[in-house]
């Protein structure tokens, strides 16, 4: 077989073929996600319907499932004359993923049953951005200790997943200096908190992660196609179509700039100190003086300082044409908004937003986009890096029937 080569001389990934003994884990996989995502519980012929697998591999699927521990019969459902049919649930405590995010302003863990929920939570501000090993060192310390707190024996610890600023080197595990975390230039985030943990460790991009998160808990669990717009120290979106998370070639997928949609807690903050709003000394001297700062423009604008409230306006309008650009470019039907900082901004850019999205000049509407809240509050990124773990042990990988 020739290698076929891009205009620029690189070698593109040839098509592989099907590794049939993993078929077995990815039906199950198939089988668990089904469960999981009916609360109310699936019986056998519902699953063998949503599938499309044999009525007799979702029995031996079943049982399987059963004697493991990872789902449970939950009572039966009445189909008319016939027998009533027993409904199988995903077991929630059977195992637990860990989740941290780490922001330039504050980090967040989290503790993650198989079905999504926070069972522990514990949050310490970041220290000083250009002492990265503290940072680790404080990092690994704090996850032990949340661990120890949630009561969750570690052999049902299924993993730890870290959301972090990009650019990350998601192969090699790094954090490629991030703009607000000074001093950090390939920093080893992931090794480090597996050597200190002693858990399986997967990284993503915040934004990357936080769109999992709604896919698997959130407000997009009912759709495959939406976006979700991440509001933090820095700003960026993540992508879903069809199912699956948009990572692009290196994993940092999801930066806005380029759609002149960059809203940030600096950017925010410079311009109310330029038009006057704020005084020279609300100029923040890190991540978490520019949240506090934030905090204070928001209050002006709350209290009916007219020109408060146009500089965040403007910003909506920046960022509602933005998504309505992208939401449009792969044809979304959903606009996800959230992150650190969207609780302070929200009211203003959902007065504005879905008009923008409404009246969209780049298509002729097909179908509505809907523009909400993440329903997973300020937690998004760190529940999205959990979701990392139990996404790839629940959700079914077609990548993984490729030959490897």
């Amino acid at each position: 077989m020739g290698e076929q080569r891009t205009a620029m001389g690189r070698q593109l990934p040839m098509r592989r073929g099907t590794n049939l003994p993993r078929m077995g884990d990815f039906n199950e996989s198939v089988v668990l996600d089904a469960i999981r995502r009916v609360p109310e519980g699936l019986s056998r012929v519902e699953l063998i319907e949503s599938t499309g697998l044999s009525a007799q591999t979702v029995s031996n699927i079943c049982r399987r499932l059963l004697d493991s521990g990872l789902a449970h019969e939950a009572g039966t459902r009445a189909t008319g004359s016939g027998k009533p049919r027993r409904l199988l649930q995903v077991n929630a405590e059977a195992r637990y993923a860990v989740g941290v995010h780490l922001d330039p302003a504050v980090v967040t863990m989290v503790v993650l049953d198989l079905l999504g929920r926070v069972v522990a939570r514990a949050q310490r501000p970041t220290p000083p951005a250009a002492d990265p090993d503290h940072t680790l060192a404080e990092m690994g310390d704090s996850i032990n200790a949340l661990v120890a707190e949630s009561g969750v024996a570690r052999d049902a610890m299924l993993g730890l997943g870290i959301a972090a600023p990009g650019p990350v080197d998601v192969a090699a595990g790094l954090v490629i200096a991030p703009p607000e975390l000074v001093g950090w230039g390939r920093v080893p985030l992931r090794d480090h908190l597996a050597g200190a943990t002693g858990l399986p460790v997967l990284l993503d991009k915040d934004v990357i992660a936080a769109a999992v998160a709604e896919r698997w808990a959130g407000a997009a669990t009912g759709t495959g196609n939406f976006l979700f717009f991440y509001l933090g120290t820095g700003s960026g979106m993540g992508l879903v179509v069809d199912d699956v998370v948009l990572r692009g070639l290196s994993g940092n997928a999801g930066e806005v700039g380029g759609l002149y949609a960059a809203c940030t807690t600096n950017a925010l903050v410079a311009e109310a100190i330029e038009e006057g709003v704020l005084g020279p000394e609300c100029k923040p001297a890190g991540p978490r003086d520019a949240e506090q700062s934030l905090r204070a423009l928001c209050r002006q604008a709350a209290a009916g300082n007219r020109t408060a409230g146009e500089i965040i306006d403007r910003w909506a309008v920046r960022v509602g044409r933005g998504v309505s650009a992208a939401a449009t470019l792969v044809d979304a039907e959903m606009i996800v908004f959230g992150g650190p900082i969207w609780p302070l901004l929200a009211d203003r850019f959902m007065a504005i937003v879905p008009g923008i999205v409404e009246s969209s000049p780049f298509v002729e509407r097909i179908h509505p986009t809907v523009v909400t809240t993440t329903g997973l509050g300020i937690d998004v990124g760190a529940i999205g890096a959990a979701c990392l773990v139990l996404e790839q042990f629940l959700s079914a990988q077609p990548h993984s029937l490729l030959l490897g």
